[in-house]
């Protein structure tokens, strides 16, 4: 790889179009960081690039910047249907951030048309802005660009747009393998023409972007920008201002901990972190009731619509808290964050450095706090040798308020509070479950009034748990409207009771756990379902499989004899093997 030192960006060997270097000016960025240095002079060369850099390293100027100079540089220029570059991110809220940075760049240059694909927002509102306007530049999601390509019958043919595509940019690599984008990542690199320039940024490294790398790019240049000094040394992968420090406390004195840091830093910024969205609507709910006078925002995966709004306000706000889970640890750039606190420990390490990079960002200092349990204390070891990420440990705070019965008289106040505190715990425990360190982190106390029946608490004693003496079933919503639907269906399952009384009726109570985990999977086999175009089972062919079934049943109860059994599965047999002959197989994937 040819040297290039960070400097000014007139040092470039490839120099910048002047209305580029006049964004760069009115942004305030008089010099290039390292990975910006090293990446864009490759890209200018016609090169693919595998970068690795420490987040917050200013990785989206890497990428944006030649994005527009290869564009610029086109011999026939683009039509408004064409698509000249296309930027894939893992998150919704990555995509906004950088398609507001490239909003920057375009604006002197008319010519240039970007669009936003991103979940929350209708798909057919997507396609006829694409129509009406055109979209030289896209930004988008893996799913919703995927979802994209399959609009033909509503006349978006987007596989004929992409043929003219010059730049192709994976942002945040590792995490678009890891939320399970692999299979929707391949179907679009399908329908890309392979002479293209390929980029992959991603903070770490794993064997799947490994193997991303071979699949996707053509001899690519490999990147990989450490930090200086003590950091270069070190390989360590968190930036080189970032204080990072440990706070060990028991279970009941957590929360409490938590409250009190918050309560002492009101006039801050602050990103939560919680492993699971249930975690996020309970201690967001909690937070709003205990830390007053301090704006307080809620985002996860799950919420669909509001997403985007809450990002956006929060960004512009000088002080606050935003609980989150880690849809928010991938290459957000929310201005001036002052601490980073993580409630929760993450599923994997790489992902407590990409946590604690929301803040020191590019230049500017800032603090990340975990929480851990006593018996927890072994991650930091852990965290030092496998992530080279060194942590402080933070002394207890004094004089912290015993907060447990407070929320407990919440959750009897209020039954949406109870069920939420229910549901937290469910998944707080399911999510340590699939835990990389689940040696290392054991059950923590939640403010329960009861303990939930789960197979994972199956057979486990819980000596510290004092169950409140309450029937949980008379707790009410505080809203009215939900509190009566919730009346009306109780009476009705009580006339159904009587009505019932008498009959022998087995009903077997599956834990919530169970019954969300066979939802999701019906989910799941619906969505696959939906998206084959075709079935290679014909009607015909079912019917001889159920046919086979009813002969099984009444050769079990004796209806027929096994000669006649036997008889049955051999037609069968016969006609299947003439549907194979005719290329029909039910084994073809289609």
């Amino acid at each position: 790889m040819e040297h290039v030192t960070e400097g000014s960006w007139e040092s470039l060997p490839v120099p910048l179009h002047p209305g580029v270097l006049g964004v760069l000016r009115e942004l305030g960025f008089p010099y290039m960081t390292p990975v910006q240095s090293a990446t864009i002079p490759l890209f200018l060369k016609n090169k693919d690039v595998a970068a690795e850099a420490v987040t917050g390293s200013g990785k989206t100027l890497a990428f944006v910047i030649p994005i527009l100079e290869i564009l610029l540089r086109r011999e026939e220029k683009l039509k408004k249907s064409q698509v000249g570059a296309i930027i894939i991110t893992p998150t919704r809220e990555l995509a906004i951030q950088i398609d507001e940075v490239l909003s920057h760049f375009t604006k002197p240059f008319p010519q240039f048309s970007q669009i936003l694909w991103i979940g929350g927002r209708k798909p057919g509102e997507d396609v006829a802005r694409f129509k009406e306007q055109g979209g030289n530049i896209i930004v988008a999601t893996p799913g919703r660009l995927e979802d994209m390509f399959r609009r033909k019958a509503e006349g978006l043919a987007l596989a004929s747009c992409v043929r003219a595509l010059d730049v192709l940019v994976l942002d945040e690599a590792d995490r678009l393998l890891d939320m399970g984008f692999e299979a929707s990542i391949n179907t679009i690199l399908e329908f890309l023409p392979k002479q293209r320039r390929t980029g992959l940024f991603s903070a770490t490294q794993t064997q799947e972007v490994e193997n991303l790398v071979r699949a996707g790019l053509r001899n690519p240049v490999r990147i990989s920008v450490k930090e200086k000094g003590l950091a270069a040394s070190s390989t360590q992968k968190t930036p080189s201002r970032l204080e990072n420090y440990y706070m060990v406390c028991k279970a009941d004195e957590k929360f409490n901990q938590l409250v009190h840091f918050l309560r002492n830093h009101k006039q801050e910024k602050h990103l939560v972190f919680f492993s699971t969205c249930a975690c996020v609507e309970y201690y967001g709910k909690a937070l709003e009731a205990l830390v007053k006078s301090v704006k307080i925002m809620c985002i996860h995966g799950k919420m669909k619509y509001k997403r985007n709004k809450i990002f956006m306000e929060f960004r512009k706000l000088p002080s606050g808290i935003l609980v989150c889970t880690d849809v928010m640890a991938r290459g957000i750039d929310i201005p001036e964050v002052n601490w980073v606190l993580q409630y929760d420990p993450p599923s994997n390490a790489s992902a407590f450095v990409h946590r604690c990079g929301r803040t020191a960002r590019i230049g500017h200092g800032g603090s990340a706090l975990v929480f851990l349990l006593p018996m927890e204390e072994s991650y930091i070891n852990f965290l030092a040798i496998n992530q080279k990420c060194p942590l402080q440990e933070m002394k207890l705070q004094k004089n912290t308020m015993d907060l447990l019965p407070k929320l407990q008289s919440m959750a009897l106040a209020d039954r949406a509070v109870f069920e939420k505190g229910m549901k937290a715990f469910v998944s707080y425990v399911q999510a340590y479950a699939k835990h990389e360190c689940n040696l290392i982190f054991r059950l923590k106390g939640f403010a329960l009034l009861r303990m939930p029946k789960m197979p994972e608490l199956r057979g486990k004693q819980f000596p510290d748990f004092v169950p409140v003496d309450v029937n949980t079933d008379t707790i009410p919503f505080k809203d009215k409207i939900r509190e009566k639907q919730r009346q009306k269906l109780l009476e009705q399952q009580r006339k159904e009771k009587t009505a019932n009384e008498g009959r022998r009726k087995f009903i077997k109570n599956k834990a919530w756990s169970k019954q969300k985990a066979k939802k999701e999977k019906k989910k799941k086999m619906n969505e696959k379902r939906k998206r084959e175009e075709g079935s290679d089972i014909e009607d015909e062919d079912m019917e001889e499989l159920l046919n086979d079934t009813r002969l099984l049943k009444k050769f079990k109860k004796g209806k027929i004899t096994e000669e006649e059994f036997e008889k049955g599965l051999l037609t069968s047999g016969k006609r299947r093997a003439k549907t194979a002959d005719l290329g029909i197989s039910d084994s073809e994937d289609c």
